[in-house]
């Protein structure tokens, strides 16, 4: 044995080991991923501060020269020394149109998802589950084209069902709208949020401990029995985050809404109907980028951008307090 590879002398300290030698630079990368994540997170909140502070900066000057009440008025006169702009008929037609999408798209995505995790066979579970995420990566206008060319068709009946038989209710009373209506502004939307509800709520549902769904089994459970009792009440935060961020997607929806939408005639009438017309926050932003022409009339179209934020900001807070009342089940 040489001199180099003989044991150390009694009292000298040990030498290094492997995982002394891999401690160091483990601490220290954890000092710097937890100096990025803080900065992520910090840059993050500072974005979408001052994405408000810039949103709030610029509608201020036009929502004090507005003639009429913004949040009452249906008018939308954005020229001249007297402008008069509301948002009435946007946020109708937004919060409906996206409420028919989730209405639709979100119990279909969560029945969608647990047929996948615990019926689908292997191979079928695989090739289903790519093509949902395939859907989720489709571009808007291919959506709007396709509603317009092929599914409005195949609506329009279902509309004039509804309007002959139910028409003395409200909400389809008949309008005489042939293009897009926002039944069917929210049905395309449901379509396109499907992919984003099942995904979510397949990747949530598979993490469902194996336990709780054995231990149902082994209590008499059937199989439905344990899906309810199991692996719904663990998913049910995952749904709720889901959900969401679906209605997030069709809140801000534009390209596609605005190929299908039916803009009202100014001056006409209100309705409750769902069969009528009307644009949403982000179509009539798109159809009249053209007006951006002065700070009047860029302000308030700003001012309508303030408020689709605001509806998206509370949307997803009231979803996090949600998330936080359930997540003591999954703990």
């Amino acid at each position: 044995m040489t001199a180099s590879a003989a044991p150390s002398a009694l009292g000298d300290p040990p030498a290094p080991t492997w995982a002394d030698a891999l401690t160091v630079p483990s601490r220290r990368g954890d000092r710097w991923f937890g100096l990025a994540s803080r900065g992520a997170g910090v840059s993050v909140v500072a974005l979408v501060s001052l994405v408000g502070v810039f949103l709030v900066s610029q509608a201020i000057p036009a929502l004090a020269h507005d003639q009429v009440d913004f949040l009452t008025s249906r008018e939308w006169s954005v020229g001249g020394d007297a402008p008069r702009f509301g948002i009435l008929e946007m946020l109708w037609t937004t919060t409906t149109a996206s409420v028919i999408a989730m209405a639709i798209a979100v119990p279909i995505g969560v029945c969608v998802a647990l047929f996948l995790t615990e019926y689908a066979p292997t191979w079928l579970r695989r090739t289903a589950a790519t093509l949902v995420d395939l859907l989720a990566a489709v571009p808007s206008i291919v959506y709007g084209l396709w509603g317009l060319v092929v599914f409005r068709p195949v609506v329009r009946p279902v509309e004039d069902l509804l309007s002959t038989h139910l028409g003395w209710f409200p909400l389809f009373a008949p309008t005489g709208i042939t293009g897009g209506t926002i039944m069917f502004i929210g049905v395309v939307l449901a379509i396109m949020i499907l992919p984003i509800v099942t995904a979510i709520s397949r990747e949530v549902f598979a993490q469902t401990p194996t336990p709780h769904k054995e231990g149902a089994l082994a209590l008499g459970a059937t199989k439905w029995e344990m899906i309810r009792t199991a692996v719904l009440p663990f998913g049910r935060p995952g749904v709720v985050s889901a959900a969401m961020l679906a209605l997030g997607r069709a809140l801000g929806e534009t390209i596609a809404v605005t190929f299908i939408v039916s803009t009202l005639a100014a001056g006409s009438g209100w309705t409750w109907s769902l069969l009528s017309g009307g644009e949403t926050f982000a179509s009539r932003i798109a159809n009249n980028a053209a007006e951006f022409d002065s700070p009047q009339k860029t302000g308030a179209f700003i001012a309508a951008g303030l408020v689709l934020f605001i509806l998206t900001f509370v949307v997803n807070a009231v979803a996090r307090v949600v998330i936080e009342r359930r997540k003591a089940f999954t703990e």
